[in-house]
């Protein structure tokens, strides 16, 4: 099933799967326009506590948003993850930001949405959060770089994949998506994988797990945007593809992962470098 809008819609409670929205109210268009161009919460800020030493991939992105619209009006929460490659800009999967059809859209957000970076889990001191501000979709794949309300320091960024991937590579896949099949909401700490490089694409690749699957080791819903990539002391990373779409967490099958080195050019374009 495809991840598509990892964005939890709904969370399935009690044996009669009885569904609840994760959020609710009531926003027309007119308020939807005004929220887009008033000022961020009053919540965002660089850093939200002295940082935690040492904390495990650093440049890992939680992101999180209250205030989505649904098509038949009202508003939900949902999530994605990413990862930090420029002090004010983070890399994510394109569909994270859509507009009321489900299309990807650019620009600045219609929705608020926070990132999170250097946590390994919600309760860690420590930690820098932001808000999204514009987006940059690619012209190629489901990928989007979005640019950050205040530049994030004192993490390392990911560097970026310049090479093509070769078939049998070892990856790593890290995500806060869910840590269930049936209820779908973000994780409170950071999930790990290891995967091998399965099948190359002309935008995309394929990438299958080394052991059998849990929800712990495997992309889930919120995962959307999860980096995919190589670390040889877990603080720093050089980012391969992220998290595109998959099979039902935690069935087997394929990730489709969308490739890094087909935009690294158009990505240092966005950046300004």
């Amino acid at each position: 099933m495809r991840r598509s809008y990892a964005l939890a819609i709904a969370v399935l409670v009690g044996a009669g799967g009885a569904c609840t929205t994760y959020a609710a109210g009531r926003v027309d268009a007119a308020d939807r326009a005004t929220q887009a161009e008033a000022h961020l919460p009053a919540t965002a800020m660089a850093e939200t506590s002295a940082p935690a030493a040492k904390p495990v991939l650093p440049f890992n992105a939680k992101l999180a948003s209250a205030d989505i619209p649904e098509p038949g009006g009202g508003v939900r929460s949902g999530g994605c993850s990413g990862a930090l490659i420029d002090p004010q800009w983070v890399i994510t999967a394109g569909h994270c930001f859509h507009d009321l059809s489900g299309n990807r859209v650019g620009g600045r957000p219609r929705y608020h949405m926070s990132v999170t970076v250097g946590k390994t889990k919600n309760s860690d001191p420590g930690g820098r959060t932001a808000w999204v501000v514009d987006v940059h979709q690619s012209p190629v794949n489901d990928l989007a770089v979005v640019k950050l309300s205040t530049p994030i320091t004192g993490i390392t960024p990911m560097t970026l994949a310049q090479t093509t991937p070769t078939v049998g590579q070892h990856i790593q896949f890290a995500g806060w998506g869910s840590t269930s099949a049936t209820v779908v909401a973000p994780s409170d700490h950071l999930k790990r994988g290891e995967f091998t490089v399965a099948k190359l694409e002309e935008t995309t690749l394929d990438a299958t797990p080394t052991v059998p699957r849990t929800v712990e080791n495997s992309p889930c819903h919120d995962d959307s945007g999860s980096p995919w990539f190589t670390t040889d002391d877990d603080v720093t990373g050089r980012l391969v593809a992220i998290e595109d779409s998959g099979p039902d967490c935690p069935q087997p099958g394929t990730e489709i992962l969308a490739r890094v080195d087909v935009v690294v050019d158009w990505v240092h374009r966005q950046l300004g470098d």
